[in-house]
């Protein structure tokens, strides 16, 4: 099994490669450039220095989100076009829950957090014990303020791209190191395991992204419709 995995949900983009339940190779952006510009080079590249050609690709993962509208929408497009021209198996993985399994083998709760604005953040927490991660509440978009008062007793780390804003305003909260504080593809190839593991389906076709809130065009189309 060879999986190539996708993430742009924030300013970065990154590919992975996994095969048998090992990492064989990565590959990190964060330039500034537009991940349509970088996406596909990256992984085209990330193939060919492992020995792979594309259709060596058995299964595809991308993180759907949460995360930046446009980045989500890239990376699910990009995940779509590859299984679907291949027919193979596109795996959507949960952002967050990505990101926690990217943090690697931590005791305590994993918080993941990423900027949603408007004083909120995209979260979820996750307990890690024994190198098991259990998901501990659905992903959803919550006040700092509210997820300062669900947060459990005991170390809790922070990742994501929230990590900092957070740290601001809940001090006693751990930030990891910057490589192990970010979403990276390598956690959404992991993610995509666990989820072939328990024999879910990947289909491309139905696959969508999960932005968890309406845009802020949405947002504002709504509100002149309300008055």
């Amino acid at each position: 099994m060879l999986i190539l995995a996708f993430e742009t949900s924030a300013k970065a983009a990154s590919v992975a490669l996994m095969q048998d339940e090992k990492i064989i190779g990565s590959s990190y952006q964060n330039t500034g450039l537009t991940h349509s510009q970088t996406l596909m080079v990256m992984a085209e590249d990330l193939l060919k220095q492992c020995g792979f050609a594309p259709s060596n690709v058995s299964h595809v993962a991308v993180a759907a989100g949460p995360g930046s509208f446009t980045g989500v929408r890239i990376g699910v497009a990009a995940a779509k076009g590859f299984a679907w021209g291949r027919r193979i198996p596109c795996y959507g993985t949960s952002t967050l829950e990505s990101m926690a399994l990217n943090l690697g083998i931590y005791e305590g709760t994993v918080c993941a957090v990423m900027d949603a604005r408007r004083n909120q953040v995209y979260n979820a927490l996750f307990k890690a014990e024994k190198g098991v991660l259990t998901r501990l509440c659905e992903d959803r978009a919550i006040s700092i303020e509210e997820l300062k008062a669900q947060l459990p007793v005991g170390p809790v780390f922070l990742v994501g791209d929230g990590s900092k804003l957070c740290k601001q305003h809940i001090p006693e909260t751990i930030l990891p190191p910057e490589h192990r504080q970010h979403q990276r593809a390598a956690g959404v190839a992991l993610a995509a395991e666990a989820m072939i593991a328990r024999g879910e389906s990947g289909d491309a076709a139905t696959l969508t992204p999960n932005y968890l809130r309406l845009s802020q065009a949405e947002r504002e189309r709504a509100e002149r419709m309300n008055k």
